[in-house]
């Protein structure tokens, strides 16, 4: 039975993400005796009520910080707030330490493929038909992205109004413990000096800045193919003055309404059996509930809270703690669009590594890799296979569980030889188009609705058409043609025709801007680069203070407008490190009584 272009080109991505590494050397500690405060949430009991200083008793547990979500921004903020404060981190998944299928690369795929409620990454579908994922364990996105590093650039730090020094102590706190750079594999070398051919230039070499023209960029996944999560940044914690709690599902957050504004007090949140439990901040000046649950996760759990649109809440019988309508608003996604490139041998597989950075808002990526065995032709690859639908060249609303299971009965045909050969990936820097993020109940275990609008700006669809035409250029470069032994003429043939196992997707025509906008929306696909929701200036304020409500912040991805760098979690996670120092530095400030 023929395989139809689909289905190759979603198993052939997979493939590349998938079989990378092997987990095998080095040391091993037992992840319970370097982190010894990481507890099941069944754990947490109040103690027998005693006077409790700056608590008030009760038999309540008080903290100086409650920080919801142990992700990207999590760990580090959590890590760093314990050097002089009681904090309690909670984390909805679990550990990624004893998970095989996080720690090593070789298991990329089989995370992304787990659809199960115990997976550490969890699947949805936003409303424009794009399936993608969103983590669920400590560590967040860091413990199952591909694992690029590269920090934001010097404009985007000034623009925001970071401080540029702490900025530049943070990155560094961040790189020593989780950063490695990369064994700079045939294929990527091939892409980092046909980028440079067809004038993405300068050579800035390795390096974690960002700078218009070609790199080879950091990663979290070590030579030995273990990666590093934002979890590790928690051993620098000091130990007797944090507790995380695992499998805890955070229901809302706990407000005092009595006064002028209302004021966090604690969260609710279910244990793995399903109990309830509730956790409070002390009544200490400065004492707060930090919300770290990402792009998702964060303006969702605001709006469970009772923070967003009235006329939304009071549908779902919330009551309305703040009326903010700009809670969950102005979601954004950096579409991904990608092309295969096969060559006539086997390539070594490797995750991102180079990077092209242009000055026409987008960035070109690859990845490489074959599965040639039995094993791997039947295996399920997550959510970069056609199998959930994640990648296709139908558009995303036709993008059915009937065509899913098609692909699955017909993959086992595809030839050992199409395995050969690399993908390139083209994002659209900071996408102009705009989508929202609402409830569908209220249940905190639930996705809520996402819709991020791909493609509805005009200059966004400008950026994936000149995308495709430079992946085009940059397959016709002299590095290519040196990598894949093919001459002009055959590079053409690939450019113009499906070859024998159909694995050539570059579409035809690509001098017809129409064909080409037409190729970008059906094929589009997320690179995970979601954000927005908590906005700077409409939902928190330039400290990350929630506006409307005292004592709460949100500190992650849901605040940008804009992704940071071509990969976020470098950003992401040096965000959480450099709030810890500014809230640590202005509670010394004010405990010296040096108040701003």
């Amino acid at each position: 039975m023929a395989i139809t272009n689909l289905s190759l080109f979603s198993f052939l991505l997979s493939s590349s993400l998938a079989t990378l590494f092997t987990p095998s050397q080095g040391e091993y500690t037992p992840w319970q005796t370097k982190y010894p405060f990481i507890r099941p949430s069944s754990s947490f009991s109040p103690p027998p009520p005693s006077p409790s200083t700056g608590g008030g008793g009760h038999g309540k547990v008080y903290y100086d910080y409650i920080v919801v979500g142990g992700g990207t921004a999590g760990c580090p903020l959590a890590a760093t707030l314990s050097q002089k404060y009681k904090v309690l981190l909670v984390e909805r998944g679990g550990v990624p330490f004893a998970n095989r299928n996080v720690s090593f690369l070789a298991n990329f795929h089989l995370t992304l493929a787990d659809l199960s409620n115990t997976s550490a990454s969890q699947f949805f579908v936003s409303t424009d038909g794009v399936f993608n994922a969103r983590a669920r364990v400590l560590g967040g996105g860091t413990a199952i992205n591909a694992g690029f590093y590269t920090r934001a650039s010097a404009s985007y730090v000034k623009r925001v109004g970071w401080d540029a020094k702490l900025v530049n102590e943070s990155y560094p706190w961040v790189e020593k413990q989780v950063v490695h750079e990369p064994i700079f594999e045939p294929w990527q070398r091939a892409v980092h000096d046909g980028l440079l051919d067809i004038g993405v230039s300068p050579d800035n070499g390795f390096t974690y800045d960002h700078l218009y023209g070609t790199k080879v960029g950091g990663t979290i996944f070590d030579k030995y193919g273990r990666r590093h999560t934002a979890a590790e940044l928690l051993a620098s914690a000091n130990h007797q003055n944090l507790d995380v709690l695992i499998h805890a599902k955070v229901q809302n957050i706990m407000f005092d309404t009595t006064g002028k504004k209302p004021r966090a007090i604690g969260v609710v949140f279910h244990d793995e059996n399903g109990d309830k439990h509730e956790a409070f901040i002390s009544r200490r000046r400065g004492s707060e509930v930090i919300v770290t649950c990402g792009a998702i996760g964060s303006p969702h759990l605001l709006l469970l809270s009772g923070i967003g649109p009235q006329a939304d809440l009071e549908k779902l019988n919330i009551s309305v703690v703040h009326d903010n309508k700009f809670v969950g608003k102005d979601m954004v996604d950096n579409p991904m669009n990608a092309i295969y490139v096969p060559f006539n041998r086997p390539v070594k597989q490797s995750l991102i590594e180079t990077v092209g950075i242009t000055k026409h808002g987008v960035y070109v990526e690859a990845s490489s890799g074959y599965g040639q065995s039995k094993d791997s032709i039947h295996c399920h690859h997550g959510v970069a296979s056609a199998e959930i639908g994640q990648l296709s060249t139908l558009p995303p609303k036709k993008r059915t569980h009937e065509a899913i299971e098609l692909y699955k009965r017909n993959k086992k045909d595809i030839p050992h030889e199409a395995f050969h050969g690399g993908f390139l990936l083209e994002k659209i820097a900071n996408p102009m188009s705009k989508g929202e993020l609402k409830l569908i109940n209220t249940n905190a275990d639930d996705n809520p609705s996402v819709t991020f609008n791909y493609f509805s700006h005009a200059k966004d669809l400008r950026g994936c058409v000149n995308g495709i035409r430079m992946m085009e250029k940059l397959v016709r470069s002299k590095p290519f043609l040196n990598f894949t032994q093919c001459d002009n003429k055959t590079v053409n043939k690939l450019l113009n025709m499906s070859v024998t196992a159909n694995v050539n997707l570059i579409p035809r025509h690509t001098n017809d801007t129409e064909s080409l906008e037409q190729f970008c929306k059906d094929t589009v696909i997320t690179i995970w680069h979601y954000h927005g929701g908590c906005h700077v200036g409409q939902v928190v304020n330039t400290a990350y203070r929630v506006m409307g409500v005292h004592r709460l912040r949100v500190i992650d991805g849901s605040t940008f407008d804009e992704s940071p760098g071509t990969n976020p979690q470098a950003t992401v996670m040096m965000l959480g490190r450099y709030m810890g120092v500014k809230i640590l530095q202005e509670r010394s400030r004010k405990s010296s009584g040096l108040q701003r």
